[in-house]
């Protein structure tokens, strides 16, 4: 009998390894444009997103945009948009990657209040959709396809 990781390799799934924050949110390592970054995985986030403060690190044209973001208790904060980013988490990619950015510092002093380290951002449900992503909570394991 295949175990589950055996089975998701045969059928094509990238297996990506996360760790677990002091905040118990899922961190996960991976590269806009070919820069290295540190992200929460967030199920619950409808779009991937970064900070303002990192559009220069990860080399990204951000455009203004009309929508509003909400989340993390905060809402109606001022966006941008960047369109067709190469994202790579391990060894599974996608070119076509549209990012929103936003004012990222609320996330990151909660994070840092519990001594637990700042991130770049959030990858979201559009990644873990097109990736047809499962999650291996007790293995602290994604796959994507």
């Amino acid at each position: 009998m295949k175990n589950l990781q055996s089975l998701l390799k045969d059928s094509g799934y990238k297996k990506i390894n996360f760790k677990l924050s002091k905040t118990q949110h899922l961190l996960i390592k991976a590269k806009i444009n070919g820069i290295k970054g540190s992200f929460i995985l967030d199920t619950g986030a409808s779009n991937s997103c970064i900070g303002f403060d990192v559009v220069d690190h990860f080399e990204i044209e951000a455009k203004a945009s009309k929508n509003k973001a909400a989340g993390a208790g905060a809402v109606g904060m001022e966006t941008q948009i960047s369109n067709q980013n190469l994202l790579q988490i391990g060894r599974w990619k996608t070119k076509n990657l549209a990012l929103v950015i936003f004012d990222l510092t609320h996330v990151n002093l909660a994070l840092t209040q519990y001594k637990a380290r700042p991130v770049h951002g959030i990858i979201g449900a559009d990644v873990l959709l097109q990736g047809k992503a499962i999650i291996d909570y007790y293995n602290h394991c994604l796959y994507l396809k």
